[in-house]
């Protein structure tokens, strides 16, 4: 598939086919996701991933508002997290600008990019939520303190065909000086 027609042809999935994602496919998008640039290369993203079809079930029930529940059934469940304090600070743990932890957001976001589209090329679907419960995924997956936890990200065999969304025109997002 061509990058223009993979990048205009990723939707979010929100209804996926009982078909098991495989750690190899898992795998896959991760080391997709290794491939995008970080702050100088910090490298701080941190994957959780759920493959189990009962702890999936169970990650569910307890991290979800109803909404999500639902639209993730039958997907496997990526945590995505970032090491906090490590991206965007000075040698003296200080923010070199505003942003501060941003970055360490950003680069997650860019690296989120990556697996996404890999995913898409496997021929899987995703959705990226960020109404979860943070501490109850803290709690069950022991992800530590030091690691900000950003989103959920389901990953799974498409059981719909979104249509592709209305975007803005260019010149009402772009300013060329």
């Amino acid at each position: 598939m061509e990058y223009q027609q993979l990048i205009e042809s990723r939707r979010s999935v929100r209804k996926y086919a009982d078909r098991q994602v495989t750690e190899e496919q898992i795998r896959a998008v991760i080391r997709a996701a290794q491939e995008a640039p970080s702050w100088k290369n910090q490298q701080t993203a941190r994957y959780y991933c759920i493959l189990d079809k009962d702890k999936v079930n169970e990650m569910r029930e307890v991290i979800f508002p109803s909404f999500n529940k639902q639209r993730t059934e039958n997907a496997a469940l990526i945590v995505t997290a970032f090491e906090k304090g490590n991206v965007g600070f000075d040698d003296k743990g200080q923010p070199v600008n505003e942003i501060g932890d941003g970055w360490g957001c950003y680069d997650l976001g860019l690296q989120n990019a990556y697996l996404i589209l890999k995913a898409k090329e496997l021929g899987l679907g995703t959705l990226i939520m960020g109404i979860r419960d943070s501490a109850e995924i803290r709690k069950i997956l022991s992800v530590p303190d030091s690691q900000e936890i950003v989103a959920v990200l389901a990953v799974g065999y498409p059981d719909e065909s979104p249509a592709r969304p209305k975007r803005r025109e260019l010149d009402d997002i772009l300013r060329i000086y």
